[in-house]
């Protein structure tokens, strides 16, 4: 871990800025099978022609036996309750490296050239970064998100898909030290260099305890702000909200029934559902340091 208390769990180069559009992302706190869910993949699909060609990843919870059922269950509410798109999906089975579903064989990462939209949702966000770092299922992801393919992110996809991801099970499960541990980076050649954080305002523990902040609870989590670099935006999202990024018009606009908040170099924007806000808002300005002549 270094200074900054951010586990490197890999070699790291400084990204080379892309100055073309990719699609459209949807960032989802939570609830991506709920009619908030709904409204996210509706917006994502509507300048798509039918049939909707969806590839699910498998990968956030490749670790669990049911992996497939949990990605087919999401398959089944987009057909269910997106009709109007005719989604036609298919399955990405990157569940973990050195087994038959690796991440690095063709035929396992095959469905991502067909995709216009391809979606990763709940699981582990450490155990997603791990298994597809470096990849040819993250190379063809990229590859077809930078050439107009949407994404749709949801709870531990979208942490990881962060410059810092927040390991959720190692602090709130494992008692492990505070600490960020190395993204996917997704948006880094954009220029952004964001934490995103879902699950900001969960309320499952209660009266009795804090489980805001993605399950940190808020204490927990200034103290975590505080190992952040100072030039990384935090984007943190509400239970069944969606972020979505336009970078073609280069603004994103908040769906579902909550609000996403944006902590940047000192300050805290709040944005509502149905409401919009340039993306510039989650670029931080380069700190310029006072030398003595």
């Amino acid at each position: 871990m270094d200074q900054a208390g951010v586990s490197s769990g890999r070699e790291g180069a400084v990204p080379q800025l892309i100055t073309v559009s990719p699609g459209t992302l949807a960032l989802i706190g939570s609830g991506e099978t709920s009619r908030s869910g709904r409204q996210a993949f509706a917006a994502l699909f509507a300048s798509l022609s039918p049939p909707v060609h969806v590839a699910i990843l498998e990968t956030p919870a490749g670790f669990q036996p049911n992996a497939a059922l949990v990605a087919r269950k999401l398959g089944d509410f987009l057909r269910e309750h997106l009709p109007e798109y005719r989604p036609d999906v298919r399955f990405v089975p990157a569940r973990r490296r050195g087994s038959v579903y690796d991440p690095d064989a063709p035929l396992v990462a095959e469905p991502l050239a067909w995709a216009d939209c391809i979606v990763a949702g709940p699981g582990s966000p450490t155990y997603m970064i791990r298994q597809l770092v470096g990849t040819l299922t993250w190379q063809l992801i990229v590859t077809r998100w930078r050439t107009g393919a949407r994404l749709a992110f949801a709870s531990a996809a979208a942490i990881a898909v962060s410059r810092f991801a927040l390991p959720v099970y190692e602090i709130y499960k494992a008692g492990a030290d505070l600490h960020w541990s190395e993204g996917l980076d997704l948006l880094g050649p954009l220029g952004y260099q964001l934490a995103i954080v879902p699950h900001w305002n969960n309320r499952e523990g209660g009266e009795e305890l804090d489980t805001s902040r993605c399950f940190m609870g808020q204490e927990r989590f200034a103290a975590l702000l505080r190992l952040l670099p100072p030039e990384v935006a935090v984007l943190g999202l509400d239970e069944h909200t969606a972020c979505l990024l336009d970078f073609a018009s280069g603004s994103a606009r908040v769906l579902g029934v909550g609000s996403v908040t944006i902590l940047a170099q000192g300050t805290e924007r709040r944005i509502e559902r149905g409401q919009s806000f340039p993306l510039a808002w989650l670029k931080t300005e380069p700190l310029i340091r006072s030398t003595d002549s």
